[in-house]
């Protein structure tokens, strides 16, 4: 299987995931100049951005690694964007999630709120 279908596939893993736990998908590879998020998720007043990360073969220092200071900065720009042209979530509070899948030694889908903020 290719890297993008691999992705593919535990993007819709973790879709299913949030689905299950109450949240409704607003969007997927959702998409602007500065980059890209994975799923965008809504459960009651929370609004999710969700970076998704397959590791078949990985382990935290891989999801670290995936999950640099850069990668994080073009998330939260292209959150910002997302919230300039769908104002109605405004209001909202705002979560950005990681949920990891596959990786050797935890749950199929591992899922971490919170993971990081704009201010740290």
């Amino acid at each position: 299987m290719s890297n993008k279908s691999v992705g593919n596939a535990g993007e819709t893993k973790a879709a299913e995931y949030l689905q299950s736990k109450g949240f409704e998908i607003v969007a997927r590879n959702w998409r602007t100049r500065r980059g890209e998020i994975d799923i965008i998720a809504k459960k009651e007043e929370i609004l999710v951005f969700a970076e998704v990360k397959t590791l078949p073969s990985g382990n935290w220092e891989t999801l670290a690694a995936k999950l640099n200071e850069i990668k994080r900065k073009r998330i939260l720009e292209t959150s910002k964007c997302f919230l300039l042209k769908y104002r109605q979530y405004n209001c909202n509070y705002i979560r950005y999630d990681v949920l990891v899948v596959d990786m050797p030694g935890v749950e199929p889908v591992y899922h971490i709120e919170n993971a990081f903020s704009e201010y740290l």
